[in-house]
Order: structure tokens, then C-alpha cells, then sequence
């Protein structure tokens, strides 16, 4: 299960003159020599307490994860939204369908990699991470400017959401993924919460995991520095999780933001048949009939509550 994955940039398609991407990872030299070049887009997709930095790259534009990049009608956090909703936020922010973007959080490798997953689950390629996001930015001495919350609205664009089947799904497809011996189901949580010895930090959801997913905390795939590890150790985190008959890859977290880590991580390391659960937790951690596993002692024991 490797090689390219469908529908990853490529060649003088990948984007503006002279701003082909070399692949779904920028770094920050790449980045500075072509900030000033048409067409590129650079989006500051942070979360949290992280979207209060008041510095960023300079031009970067908010892709709001917070608010309304997510479909606030849902009861889930983080959630997609639908593609007219999609569609008009990325044109408010400039983006064409022929733009170059660059995604990058204050974090590191964090909430950027949900940003990048949204655009290529609507049908849009030409769009990498900034690996180590803006700390490898000011690490690297690059300039940054003051956010400015009256700064002019960009020129609107023409970008269109193409959705791709398959790319975002829901509870009913992972189960179905977990009873399936061609996939596996991947959870970016912490090992605590995973094995429900750590609470949830959401109220109300169960702690544990689904039975049958793996864990792999998306932290594990990030070198000290908060940068994505080479695609050689990436390749050694995934093959002692990914039998030889895995035909796809389904990844979980808490709301859906983690998980795309390990989509690129996965993607960078060569996997192919790759898909991110909306919901992820906050959705199978509800109380329902969904099953849950725990970890007692040496022993995993399922319920459902």
C-alpha cells in the first residue's frame, strides 16, 4: 500500500510560475522565496488559544477553524462545511482555483494539517503545509508583521469546493472500516486517552477507544522541533501498525483536527487510501450504543454505555 497518492500535486500543474510545490511540506525558505510571487496564498489556519498570536507571515490570511471554517450547526466542533458554505469562504479569502496555498499554525505541524486536508477533500491540490509552522518561521530569522484586525479585505476569488468521496466520512463508514481486515482505523489521541486512563477534555464524552483502531498519538510523528520526521521514519512509525493487506487508512482524534497529522504524516511516508472521521471522537464518544474499549491492566475490555 504506497506510492503516490491520487490526486497529489505534481509537475508544472502543481501551481503558480516558479511556486510549484515539492510536495504536501514547505519549509520556511521555500516559503520566503516566494511570498511576493502571484497567485500564492498564505493562510494562518491556528486554533484555540494559538489563533490569539498577534504575529504571523507576513500577507497571511485567517482561515478560521474557530468560526466560520466550521458548520457551527452541527453539535460536533470542527466540523466540515458543506461546499456552498466552503466554497464562499475561500473565495472571501482570495483563494482561486488556480492560487498556490500555504497553511500554517503558530503551534507547529497542528491545526494547518486540518486546513490542508479540507482543501484536498474539496478537490484542490495545490496546497502544502508549513513544516514546523510559524516557530520554525521565526526560527529560521524570517520576518513577521503585527496582525492588523482592520487590515483590507483581499481581492475575492473564484475558488469552487469539488468534494471527493470519501476523503471526510462518518461514524457509519468507520464502523464498517473496523469490521473490515483491508482496513485500519488510526487514533492521533494521546496514549492515555486511548486506553481511557486520561479524562476526555470535551464533557461528556466516554473515555477509551473504538475496538479495533490502533493508536499512534499524532505527536509521535513530530521531530523536537515541531516539524514533521522524514518520510523514512514516518514509513517506520506507520509499517508495525499496517498489515500488508491494508487497502485504506481511516484516521480519528478528538474533533477531527489531529488526525489530519497523521493523513499527512501518512501521505508523506507513501500511503495512499486515505480518509479523516469528521466526527472522530466527539462524535463516537457520545453516549450511545457505539462500542467502546477500555484498558484494564494488561487486558482491553469493550462496553457500551
Amino acid at each position: 500500500m504506497s506510492g503516490v497518492p491520487e490526486g497529489s500535486p505534481s509537475g508544472a500543474s502543481a501551481g503558480v510560475a516558479d511556486s510549484a510545490l515539492p510536495g504536501p511540506l514547505v519549509d520556511p525558505t521555500w516559503l520566503a522565496a516566494r511570498l511576493a510571487v502571484p497567485g500564492l496564498v498564505v493562510l494562518d489556519a491556528s486554533v484555540g488559544a494559538h489563533r490569539d498570536a498577534d504575529r504571523r507571515v507576513p500577507g497571511a490570511r485567517r482561515f478560521d477553524l474557530d468560526g466560520p471554517l466550521s458548520d457551527h450547526a452541527s453539535p460536533l466542533p470542527h466540523t466540515m462545511p458543506g461546499p456552498a458554505a466552503f466554497t464562499e469562504e475561500l473565495r472571501a479569502l482570495g483563494v482561486d482555483d488556480t492560487s498556490t496555498v500555504v497553511v500554517y499554525d503558530t503551534a507547529g505541524v497542528y491545526s494547518s494539517a486540518r486546513a490542508w486536508w479540507m482543501l484536498r477533500a474539496t478537490g484542490f491540490d495545490r496546497v502544502a503545509v508549513l513544516d514546523g509552522g510559524l516557530p520554525a518561521w521565526t526560527a529560521a530569522g524570517l520576518p513577521v508583521e503585527e496582525r492588523a484586525p482592520d487590515a483590507a479585505a483581499p481581492v475575492r476569488g473564484g475558488f469552487t469546493a469539488r468534494p471527493r468521496a470519501g476523503w471526510l466520512v462518518d461514524a457509519g463508514v468507520v464502523a464498517a472500516a473496523l469490521a473490515d481486515p483491508a482496513a485500519l482505523v488510526l487514533d492521533a489521541r494521546t496514549r492515555g486517552r486511548f486506553a481511557g486512563t486520561e479524562p476526555e477534555p470535551r464533557a461528556g464524552l466516554r473515555g477509551g477507544h473504538m475496538p479495533g483502531a490502533v493508536n499512534l498519538p499524532f505527536g509521535e510523528l513530530l521531530d523536537d522541533a515541531g516539524r514533521l520526521r522524514p518520510a523514512s521514519e514516518l514509513r517506520a512509525l506507520f509499517a508495525p501498525l499496517v498489515g500488508g493487506e491494508t487497502e485504506r487508512l481511516l484516521f480519528s482524534c478528538g474533533s477531527g483536527v489531529t488526525a489530519c497529522v497523521l493523513a499527512l504524516g501518512a501521505e508523506v511516508a507513501g500511503y495512499d487510501g486515505l480518509a479523516v472521521y469528521d466526527g472522530s471522537w466527539s462524535d463516537w464518544g457520545r453516549p450511545s450504543e457505539r462500542p467502546v474499549a477500555v484498558r484494564a491492566g494488561s487486558g482491553v475490555a469493550a462496553r457500551a454505555t
